[in-house]
């Protein structure tokens, strides 16, 4: 077995080399017939096939002296994006080349991090700003830029946030606020349309801070702030601008509630009681605002999309409302319940399943809530 197995193994080997014989002399047919054929060399992208063709055109180049073959070889490489083993035959190649070819390793080289700190700072403070609409296709790029930044792959992230970064986002998040505090108290039908890009922002913001493991000052923040925000959305007149600024605000409180159902953010119990007391009523009321909107046939399919939330979105408001009650003291799990049923004016035979309480509601407390009274 050892026998065949070396055997085998030196056959691969024969075979590779045969492999590399075969990619030269290609590339040597192909530099042949491009120099034989006309005193210019042709446009980068019509001498090079691929990144495999363009090492070899580009080895076979420097051994015959033609220069403006390796540069036409060197300026594809560097247009065009590389494969992981591509990266490595490139490290393995470019250094023989000498200094001509330098230029393609360029993208493999370290990150300066202080130019991409300066980076991160400036697209943050403008991803998390107002502008006008004309530049507010810059601003998403902004955002997917930051997003790029931070994100973890199979590689290492470009920005590695450290003490600096992490003092100007939170400064950037605090400005942020201020702007939404403004905006509630000036809130009226011609600036609705402030507080839903400000709500929108916060958003985004919010998603940032995760990935930064900063969002603690975020929740408090908002917990602090959510009477005052659920009376100001409450009071406003009636219409799809403001479902829209509904909707946004439901998506940051399911973010919010979230961590705290998790216990990713430890909260004391009154603040928990708070979030359930004013924003379970607050999310039962949106949801049927949402599904019923109405507009014009042209444009209902734009007001649909803005108007739309996620059914995960909702699903998970559930799961994370349902962990902060059980969180709770037993008294304030039946204070809950008890405020509940005298609202809906209904005292469910919970023996004798779903015939007094429509099945989705019966499906909230019986699923979820029911087991946690039973025990008290």
């Amino acid at each position: 077995m050892k026998v065949q197995a070396e055997t085998q193994k030196q056959i691969m080997k024969l075979k590779e080399k045969n492999l590399d014989v075969m990619r030269m002399k290609l590339s040597f047919d192909r530099l042949l017939y491009v120099v034989g054929s006309d005193d210019d060399v042709p446009e980068d992208h019509h001498l090079c096939h691929n990144v495999k063709s363009a090492l070899g055109i580009l080895c076979v180049a420097k051994e015959l002296d033609c220069p403006l073959v390796v540069t036409a070889c060197v300026n594809y490489l560097e247009a065009v994006p590389w494969e992981e083993g591509e990266e490595e035959e490139m490290l393995r190649v470019i250094p023989m080349i000498g200094p001509e070819a330098e230029p393609v390793l360029a993208r493999l080289q370290q990150v300066d991090q202080s130019a991409v700190a300066g980076i991160f700072s400036s697209a943050f403070r403008f991803a998390t700003s107002s502008p006008p609409q004309p530049l507010c296709d810059i601003k998403a790029s902004a955002q997917e830029q930051i997003e790029y930044m931070i994100t973890e792959d199979d590689d290492a992230p470009l920005l590695i946030a450290d003490e600096v970064i992490k003092i100007e986002v939170k400064e950037c998040v605090k400005s942020l606020f201020a702007r939404f505090f403004q905006c509630l108290e000036e809130v009226s039908s011609k600036n609705g349309l402030s507080l839903k890009m400000v709500v929108s922002n916060l958003s985004w913001a919010f998603q940032i801070l995760t990935k930064m493991e900063m969002v603690r000052d975020f929740v408090v923040t908002w917990v602090d702030t959510t009477e005052k925000l659920a009376k100001v959305v409450e009071a406003m007149e009636a219409g799809a601008e403001t479902v829209e600024i509904r909707v946004k605000v439901t998506e940051v409180t399911s973010k919010v509630v979230e961590v705290i159902g998790y216990g990713t953010v430890i909260l004391p119990t009154v603040k928990r009681l708070q979030m359930v007391k004013l924003w379970l009523p607050f999310v039962r009321k949106t949801k049927p605002l949402v599904d019923s909107v109405v507009t014009n046939q042209e444009e209902d399919k734009e007001e649909g999309v803005r108007c739309k939330i996620d059914g995960e979105i909702w699903q998970a408001l559930e799961s994370s409302f349902v962990s902060i009650i059980l969180a709770l003291p037993s008294s304030d799990q039946a204070e809950i319940l008890i405020e509940w049923l005298s609202k809906n004016g209904v005292y469910p035979d919970f023996t004798e399943g779903d015939q007094k309480l429509p099945r989705e509601d019966w499906v909230w407390w019986e699923g979820h809530i029911l087991n946690s009274f039973v025990e008290v």
